[in-house]
């Protein structure tokens, strides 16, 4: 029987995140399994319209589970968003011969593949971003990462607020969700995490328990804040400082949350859900976005994932506050 592809072309997209160069070595090394030619678009989907390309066969990708960030770049592409940007990806695709497409990034990702599938592509997506925002799956590749990067940096930052009697305001990434800083502030025991799903009441979510923190005999204490809070943690920290007179600093994790070396459960979870892009090509599927329900892989229709919606965990909020002694 004649293979439903015999060449496809695997992309980063978006933000980079830990654990994506795992998914690539996976996308590759199962089509090498399965007889189909693998060809690796560079900068995402910029590459794909100036035909920026690399072939890729079992060795080229050997060592990379290790490594971060992702070997075939990532780039916005504001040329894509037009009609002729689209057509000329396509016309790429055509030119390499592909047959299809996995796309490895967030829902800006799986949108374009979208668009490309209404061209006539076959199309698979691969959740990819610390945010853990992506709401068709419960777990994206570089979330457990970028978690554990900010709890490491916060342990140490907790070090030197101790010594100063200090309260610390740290923001990590979440531009539109609280995922990595209600979970990391559970993790470093925080006195208080401010996130964007939740409106902020500056006097009972954060200046109580502050007090009762120091009525307890605390010295020092710990505010983390999701990058798309109204107003960052700049405006949190003085607050902060106006209500109750505390030495307060601000430190801004940044871009050091989407480096190191993956985790064990990013390097796993990218290898399974690239091996599962590969296998939905192989039967002939398209249109699909590879996710995780719990601990079990799934795929979703392309249309059916981006109309989902994804709030916080509600439990783990709960835990927060009661840890905090909010009622």
């Amino acid at each position: 029987m004649e293979k439903a592809v015999r060449r496809i072309g695997v992309f980063t997209s978006g933000g980079d995140a830990p654990g994506m160069n795992a998914a690539i070595r996976s996308v590759v090394r199962t089509a090498v399994h399965m007889g189909i030619e693998c060809v690796g678009i560079r900068r995402g989907y910029h590459g794909l319209i100036n035909g920026d390309f690399i072939t890729l066969d079992f060795d080229s990708v050997s060592g990379l589970s290790r490594r971060g960030g992702t070997m075939l770049y990532s780039a916005r592409s504001e040329d894509f968003k037009s009609e002729l940007g689209r057509e000329r990806a396509v016309n790429t695709c055509k030119l390499l011969g592909l047959d299809a497409l996995v796309g490895i990034g967030g829902d800006g990702t799986f949108r374009g593949l979208l668009t490309l599938a209404d061209k006539g592509l076959s199309v698979i997506g691969i959740p990819g971003t610390i945010d853990n925002d992506i709401a068709c799956s419960t777990y994206t590749i570089g979330y457990d990462t970028a978690c554990n990067t900010a709890v490491e940096s916060i342990d140490k930052l907790r070090d030197t607020m101790q010594s100063h009697e200090r309260c610390s305001v740290v923001e990590v990434m979440g531009r539109h969700a609280g995922h990595v800083a209600l979970n990391v502030g559970v993790a470093c025991g925080a006195t208080a995490v401010v996130v964007p799903e939740q409106a902020i009441d500056y006097e009972n979510d954060l200046i109580e328990p502050i007090r009762r923190s120091r009525l307890a005999g605390r010295t020092h204490f710990m505010i983390i804040v999701a990058e798309g809070v109204q107003g960052g943690a700049y405006e949190v920290a003085n607050h902060i400082r106006e209500a109750t007179s505390l030495d307060t600093r601000v430190t801004i994790l940044g871009h050091v949350q989407r480096g190191g070396a993956p985790s064990l459960r990013d390097r796993v979870a990218a290898t399974y859900m690239g091996y599962e892009a590969v296998r939905l090509l192989s039967e002939g599927k398209t249109c699909r976005v590879v996710a995780m329900d719990g601990e079990s892989y799934v795929d979703y229709d392309i249309h059916e994932a981006l109309a989902m919606k994804k709030g916080l965990d509600q439990q783990t909020y709960t835990v927060m506050r009661a840890l905090t002694g909010l009622q």
